[in-house]
């Protein structure tokens, strides 16, 4: 059977969605109060309204990779004897495939997206607080502490680039745009006060592919052109006022890489990366079937500078700051297989959309697609699935946005928008 939410039940569950992305950037453990009534929820309408597992059926292809994902995590901590602890990594992911549910029922989208970006402009004051505030060099938010300024970074761009996704959409209400292009200012500029280079780099395409899409789809390719460079000069003009300090990171990248040597000279940022994949490298070689482990990285790195085959600078990690590289040391081969189709096949599905004529299919498909190739590419220079709040937020985002378009693809009542 189907039936609609009530008026106040669409606003109530889009008002807890609008919330998901800012309480994954908060410690308080009231943050899962949002999250845990979407859980319950979801699994009640997967179990009992058709159209809910319908939508699940228009996106069963993110819907099995997402599964093959919990099921390997599962698998490689049996075969490695890890115990529990890996499998709250998979136990998030299923949490959000239940609360992707919700995406499927009759919400108020410029309500979720509102409030999305509202979030967005929250975090972005609170980085602006650390920053002139309380004199932060890095800002890092609300949750994990200094460490976490790249987890922060990657998702507060993928916050700005829904909010630039929703922007561009012809539906969308003007004060509802005001308070997009403040989500995307404050965001932005709160994720250059992070200083996390590897993010910055991977935003850069994720936008202009955002702008060059809308391009194509409006038929005016010089509007997104001239997007794509009035962004460049925004950020350009944010950059210069960060005192030379963003630039400085910038500028250290080369020489770092020119001067790395794993016995004399491994201090540094980029050296260090250098040289935990140089390690990483090894463990793949070593163990290509299996691998190490999950979360076993740590122990390995310590095993290998206690040998002589490692530098101590990088004694005190526990990932190698780099998903590709982590997912074939820790996995082995297949390890790697399933994070690339982790990102490869909603990349794919979401393709397939972004040129849809109907705009509510369009929309969350051209969302996604930028969050997916921001994540691809801060694979790069980062663990992106190490921490909750990341991994938390590319799922919550990919399945909710497949779900959502396989909503809109079937139809229904979906209210505004």
């Amino acid at each position: 059977m189907h039936k609609s939410l009530y008026p106040w039940q669409a606003w109530l569950a889009s008002m807890l969605l609008a919330l998901v992305p800012v309480a994954l950037c908060i410690d308080q453990r009231i943050k899962i109060v949002p999250v845990a009534l979407l859980f319950v929820a979801g699994c009640w309408f997967v179990a009992s309204d058709r159209r809910t597992r319908a939508a699940f059926g228009q996106a069963w292809q993110v819907v099995a990779v997402v599964c093959v994902l919990v099921a390997f995590i599962g698998l490689n901590a049996l075969l490695h004897r890890l115990g529990w602890r890996p499998l709250d990594r998979a136990a998030h992911i299923v949490l959000y495939l239940a609360v992707a549910a919700v995406f499927a029922r009759n919400l108020r989208l410029p309500l979720v997206w509102g409030g999305m970006s509202l979030g967005t402009i929250a975090l972005g004051m609170v980085c602006l607080a650390q920053r002139y505030g309380q004199g932060i060099e890095r800002v890092y938010g609300l949750n994990g502490g200094p460490s976490a300024s790249i987890a922060l970074a990657t998702v507060l761009l993928g916050m700005v680039l829904l909010a630039f996704a929703r922007l561009l959409d012809a539906r969308t209400g003007r004060a509802e745009r005001v308070i997009h292009l403040l989500a995307m200012a404050l965001g932005m500029y709160g994720a250059l006060l992070t200083q996390s280079r590897g993010p910055l780099l991977a935003y850069a395409p994720a936008f202009a592919l955002l702008a060059l899409l809308h391009a194509q789809r409006i038929g005016h390719w010089r509007k997104g052109v001239l997007l794509v460079l009035g962004a460049c000069v925004g950020v350009a003009i944010a950059t210069w006022t960060m005192h030379d300090d963003m630039a400085e990171r910038f500028a250290a990248i080369g020489p770092e890489v020119t001067s790395f040597d794993h016995r004399a000279d491994a201090t540094g940022a980029v050296r260090e990366r250098l040289e935990m994949w140089r390690t990483a490298t090894r463990a793949v070689r070593e163990h290509p079937l299996a691998g190490i482990g999950i979360g076993r990285f740590g122990h390995y790195v310590r095993g290998e500078i206690a040998a002589g085959r490692s530098n101590p600078s990088i004694g005190g990690y526990n990932q190698p700051h780099n998903q590709y590289v982590e997912a074939a040391a820790t996995g082995g081969v297949p390890g790697l297989l399933v994070l690339l189709a982790t990102f490869l096949v909603p990349l794919a599905f979401f393709a397939r959309h972004v040129r849809s004529k109907d705009e509510a299919v369009a929309m969350p498909a051209r969302a996604a697609l930028a969050v997916i190739v921001l994540y691809l590419l801060c694979a790069l220079t980062d663990s992106v699935f190490y921490r909750v709040m990341p991994q938390s937020f590319y799922f919550f985002t990919v399945i909710g946005m497949a779900i959502l378009v396989g909503r809109q693809r079937i139809g229904g009542a979906t209210a505004a928008r």
